[in-house]
């Protein structure tokens, strides 16, 4: 029956990551329901993560949802800092961490109800590269640390940052994640914190609802997503506090 929940939980995860982020708070607790440690929770996770960003990267590609080019150079500091957050996880305590990041992920969410004009449309702004630089430098530090909320520090970045609305701010999003999770998971598995089998069942499950959550990003309104985006924040940063 847990195997059978952490499919499905899967499925969940991989929708709601390429609509807006929070599904590693659904698989995270089924792994460690399943006997695994949190540290091998956390890299086994990475398996599903890396597959459903190949299907909705390629599904936003197809529809030139973003830029390559621009996702290539924003990928460039985040994994960066991905490598050194995955090196560090493995050797520290992440509780008070996850309490700063309930709290920050509660204030962002005010910030979505406040301007949401912003989030829909997008915003002009002047570039800034080494601001830009040390900002993805540490949200990837953060998503080699431990994953969970990654896509809304990156989708805030993307829009307040980089002047995207919230449609290609979540493509550029998945490509990004996609990117330094290859690194990530590599450093986990040569460390032997990876489970193969429950990692595999669990990315089963992200793919699809990777699928279904890219196609339903596409054809959705800007004001829905960012609801989605919304709820998302609020239930991550419950589940970090508590």
């Amino acid at each position: 029956m847990l195997y059978i929940l952490l499919f499905l939980s899967g499925i969940g995860a991989g929708f709601v990551n390429v609509l807006a982020g929070g599904g590693s708070m659904l698989t995270l607790p089924i792994l460690t329901l399943l006997g695994l440690d949190i540290s091998v929770a956390n890299g086994t996770n990475r398996i599903g993560i890396l597959l459903q960003n190949i299907i909705a990267t390629t599904n936003f590609k197809k529809n030139k949802a973003f830029s390559v080019k621009e996702g290539l150079l924003l990928s460039i500091p985040t994994t960066i800092g991905a490598i050194f957050g995955t090196f560090t996880v493995l050797n520290i305590d992440k509780h008070i961490l996850e309490k700063i990041i309930g709290i920050i992920f509660f204030i962002m969410s005010v910030f979505i109800l406040y301007k949401p004009k912003v989030w829909e449309e997008g915003k002009k702004v002047k570039k800034n590269y080494p601001l830009s630089f040390l900002i993805f430098l540490i949200i990837g530090f953060y998503g080699g640390f431990i994953q969970a909320g990654v896509g809304f520090f990156l989708i805030t970045s993307l829009i307040f940052i980089e002047g995207n609305n919230i449609i290609k701010a979540n493509a550029l999003k998945v490509f990004i994640v996609l990117c330094y999770t290859s690194f990530s998971f590599l450093i986990f598995l040569l460390n032997g914190k990876i489970d193969i089998l429950k990692g595999t069942i669990l990315a089963f499950g992200t793919m699809i609802g990777a699928k279904l959550g890219t196609t339903t990003a596409l054809k959705s309104s800007t004001k829905f997503v960012r609801l989605i985006v919304f709820v998302m924040i609020v239930i991550s940063s419950i589940r970090y506090l508590l």
